[in-house]
């Protein structure tokens, strides 16, 4: 096995290879499905910089993932985007799935912090992960912007951009039913869309997905498969275009996730990590574990012509309202299934509210100067309740059982102004410059108390704090077309994410209650070019990315407790590149990689890491030179896809996707012996048979073929918080086969 990874990720970093040998490499879209020209040059339209542009023309490090490839996995959150994406990672826990790109990201564990890459829907931000649930079906695409995006997106986009771009009204009448059965998950995935004219000025598109589905770890104690998902999503988008100089897109979505059970398994504290796919967690205190999430997210989008100009207005609302129920795997590790007390659980309700305005407005292009400016503003409000239980057979001598809750209020209110200019010296030869002025408020509140027990087991506290604070976020880039399908740039800029509160640490107090904002900057500089008439789509990008006041969450297994501020400062340097061969009409193979060296340059005060000597004391301690942890050294995939015609009537579409990493430490305190994620390589494969209209299909979706057993995030539950101290890893999915239908009207 071990072997075979070695083997395939050499593959994956070989196309890496290619790319800094060859004077075509870069970004090349992640997906053969994307929008093709007539000219057969396999031309990708994205928005990145808040204009229709060819990929490989945008002069940032990008990848693309079509929607339809998400739909051909079954993919529904945006940890499936990780596949195809190099140097991004999204780490599991039971809280929050959070975004790392180039080894940047803010922390699962202060529900409070706003993300580092932030995700925008439809134009929409987005940065919490429960806004998010309904956006991932039913796509036209999804861009991820790697480096510091503050200039043109702007808000909390200090380590990238995530930017999901849904399946909008067509112009002809047609629709979409899709059934998938998985055999592991022991479950169905209903999926399907309307679209069409309602009139001649008015479009539509209805849109859903139902998911009830078993889970992969058996729960001995409850006798059920965790965690079972079931989740409806419905979208309805309406675009009204009364002229030629005037358009608006309204759209509407609902969520609704239920998550019965978790995710941990427990694995010695002694020996690499040994995860299983057998748990045992009874009900606590708090009720049954797992996640209820509702949420709604609504945004309309008009376009006004004025002259040769483009006006357009973006408004948001976004609403949700969740709770999570925490337990932990009480299997004892090498026991022979001997467990233990369910002795810490948790429970998080939240409830967040969010309205957004951006107006801007866009120069025609082919002019020596073309620019684009505007405004945005956003006010939103959020509730986090904690419900902290303990049932610890032996604490001090004697049994606890206990609660502390505590609440967090916050109110948050942003304003920005940016605008991006090009400057066209000649035809080939270009300078941009961007830059966003950026001011953000935040109140915030903070207060515990002791609900039951004999005694606090963490300290009663309260805090209150405000923020007001402004950023500048400026960027420049040159661009020379050496070809016109070869184009080199060069770029800096710089990115900021606002400062906050620790919602969520028992204990905190006003000294220790805010944080300071994080700030970036990147020195960038690649090559894209697109060969023999489109088919060689190869590029290459090196970047040096540096992050000071690093907002930082970190588990302390002494005190079972998180260690929330920031760190001083941490530089990631690679090189990330890409190769696309369209060999022929009906065969092509994709490949991205990319290399990550990123470690901390100065991090005072930090908590003592697991390899460090037991003398260490946070108060002296500094990581400089560490590297930082959930970040490997080397991450790729490669996509092969291949069509076979069987006569007039039939065609067979095989598709292949390999993606793997390199080793990473998934534990905060990087535990050499169970906080270690071993390189894998995880395997996907399509087997499509349909007619050559596409109007049915029948396919076998394998995931994850070779069933390796990975975890996003692992920690050390210590004694006298247990009886039995063990690691807790965050299993993330095994082998799973399905069989899907469908058919297209």
């Amino acid at each position: 096995m071990k072997a075979r990874n070695q083997f395939l990720l050499s593959g994956v970093a070989t196309i890496a290879m290619l790319a800094t040998a060859a004077p075509a490499m870069a970004q090349a879209a992640a997906d053969d499905s994307a929008t093709v020209d007539d000219s057969n040059t396999n031309e990708i339209i994205v928005t990145a910089q808040k204009r229709e542009q060819n990929l490989q023309d945008v002069p940032i490090s990008m990848e693309v993932v079509s929607g339809e490839r998400l739909d051909d996995f079954n993919s529904n959150d945006i940890k499936s985007v990780m596949n195809y994406t190099p140097n991004v990672f999204v780490q599991s826990t039971a809280g929050n799935d959070v975004i790392y790109i180039r080894g940047f990201g803010s922390p699962p564990a202060n529900f409070a912090f706003d993300q580092s890459v932030s995700l925008y829907v439809d134009g929409v931000y987005a940065g919490r992960s429960r806004q998010a649930q309904a956006p991932f079906f039913d796509l036209a695409r999804v861009e991820v912007l790697r480096g510091p995006q503050g200039a043109l997106f702007g808000k909390n986009t200090a380590a990238g951009a995530v930017s999901v771009v849904s399946a909008g009204p067509t112009k002809d009448f047609e629709g979409k039913i899709t059934a998938n059965y998985n055999f592991d998950f022991k479950g169905t995935d209903f999926s399907g869309y309307l679209a069409g004219p309602i009139t001649d000025t008015l479009g539509a598109r209805l849109a859903m997905k139902v998911v009830n589905q078993d889970g992969y770890i058996r729960n001995l104690a409850t006798d059920h498969d965790d965690p079972e998902v079931k989740q409806q999503l419905l979208r309805l988008t309406l675009r009204w275009e009364p002229s030629s100089n005037f358009d608006y897109t309204a759209k509407v979505e609902y969520a609704n996730r239920d998550v019965i059970g978790g995710i941990t398994v427990s694995s010695p504290l002694t020996s690499g990590q040994d995860p299983q796919r057998t748990r045992f967690l009874e009900k606590s205190a708090l009720g049954n574990e797992g996640m209820k999430t509702k949420s709604i997210m609504v945004s309309g989008t008009g376009n006004l012509s004025i002259g040769d100009y483009t006006l357009t207005s973006v408004t948001g609302y976004s609403w949700f309202n969740a709770n999570i129920v925490n337990g932990f795997d009480q299997t004892i590790p090498n026991s022979g299934g001997a467990h233990t007390n369910n002795s810490v659980y948790n429970s998080f309700p939240e409830r967040f509210e969010q309205v957004s305005q951006e107006l801007r407005i866009l120069s025609p292009t082919g002019r020596t100067f073309e620019f684009v400016a505007g405004a945005y503003y956003d006010h939103s409000k959020y509730r986090l309740d904690q419900l902290q239980g303990f049932n610890i057979l032996n604490l001090f001598g004697n049994p606890y059982f206990g609660r502390i809750d505590s609440r967090f209020n916050q109110t948050a209110e942003s304003w920005s102004v940016f605008g991006q200019g090009t400057l066209n010296l000649s035809d080939a030869f270009r300078v941009i410059g961007s830059l966003r002025y950026s001011h953000t408020s935040k109140d915030g509140d903070f207060a515990s108390r002791l609900v039951y027990g004999p005694f606090a087991i963490r300290p009663i506290s309260s805090a209150v704090g405000s923020i007001s604070e402004g950023n500048v976020d400026p960027s420049a880039t040159i661009q020379y077309d050496i070809t016109p399908r070869i184009m080199a740039y060069a770029t800096y800029g710089r990115g900021s994410k606002s400062g906050g509160f620790v919602s969520n640490t028992l204990g905190t107090t006003n000294p220790t209650f805010t944080f300071k904002p994080e700030r970036s900057r990147n020195y960038e500089a690649g090559i894209k070019s697109t060969l023999f008439d489109g088919k060689v789509v190869a590029n290459v990008s090196v970047y040096d990315t540096q992050f000071k006041n690093l907002q930082v969450s970190v588990y302390q297994p002494a005190t079972s407790s998180y260690l929330t501020g920031n760190a001083a400062s941490a530089t990631s340097k690679g090189v990330e590149g890409s190769l696309a061969l369209y060999l022929s009409p009906n065969f092509d193979i994709t490949g991205s990689a990319a290399y990550s060296d990123i470690k901390y340059d100065d991090y005072p005060g930090a908590a003592c890491l697991a390899s460090q000597p037991v003398t260490c004391l946070p108060a002296t301690n500094n990581l400089a030179g560490y590297r930082v942890a959930y970040s490997s050294k080397y991450t790729g995939n490669i996509s092969a896809h291949g069509r076979f015609d069987f006569g007039d009537d039939l065609k067979l579409d095989i598709t292949g996707v390999a993606a793997g990493r390199s080793k990473y430490f998934n534990s905060d305190n990087q535990s050499p012996i169970f906080g270690v994620q071993k390189g894998y390589v995880k395997l996907d494969l399509r087997v499509q048979l349909a007619d050559q209209d596409d109007r049915w299909f029948v396919a076998f979706v394998g995931k994850n073929l070779t069933n390796e057993l990975t975890t996003g995030s692992a920690f050390n539950l210590p004694a006298p918080i247990t009886a039995a101290p063990r690691a807790i890893l965050y299993l993330e999915a095994p082998r799973n086969l399905s069989i899907e239908a469908g058919f297209k009207f």
